[in-house]
């Protein structure tokens, strides 16, 4: 009788989390798509606003391509990417070495990131999806959502309007 309870207890609690990240089939999102995580996943999400305020969030400093410092706001790639159950730290090895990430734009624009770049048990580098500078939300021609990449010497990956994060294979 325990074992059924616990059984009962554990899938309810994964069927909420999945309703909360938009999985459980005919559940709808509370409010619209924001970001669609697919490609060489186990979990595909369709995230929300809601979901990813959820997130543990991150600000950092950057120079924009003005050459203005701001601050932004998001959640680090890496833990989005956990969420659809992409492998990181020491599972992350072999085969998966060749998994990359490829950021989508509203516009058809595209950038790949290394899973290794967004891993912390490879570089204390961090990349965020912004959903918000110097405390606003992104402008309309930036966001809602945007690449931010503090260390880059040129703005060419920091992807405006993000709308897909798609994993795929190197050959």
């Amino acid at each position: 009788m325990f074992m059924r309870t616990l059984q009962s207890t554990l899938f309810l609690i994964v069927l909420g989390s999945a309703v909360a990240f938009g999985q459980a089939g005919a559940a709808k999102p509370a409010g619209p798509v924001l970001l669609t995580v697919g490609g060489e996943v186990t979990t595909p999400l369709k995230l929300t606003a809601a979901d990813l305020a959820k997130l543990p969030r991150r600000s950092l400093r950057a120079k924009t391509h003005d050459g203005k410092e701001a601050t932004f706001e998001g959640i680090e790639l890496g833990d989005i990417l956990k969420l659809a159950g992409v492998k990181f730290g020491e599972q992350l090895r072999g085969k998966d070495l060749a998994l990359l990430l490829v950021v989508g734009a509203s516009d058809g624009y595209h950038a790949v990131f290394a899973l290794p770049e967004l891993d912390h048990a490879f570089t204390d580098r961090v990349i965020i999806l912004a959903d918000r500078r110097d405390g606003q939300p992104l402008a309309e021609k930036e966001g809602p959502l945007r690449i931010v990449v503090p260390d880059e010497k040129r703005e060419a990956r920091w992807v405006r309007q993000v709308v897909t994060f798609t994993i795929r294979r190197a050959e």
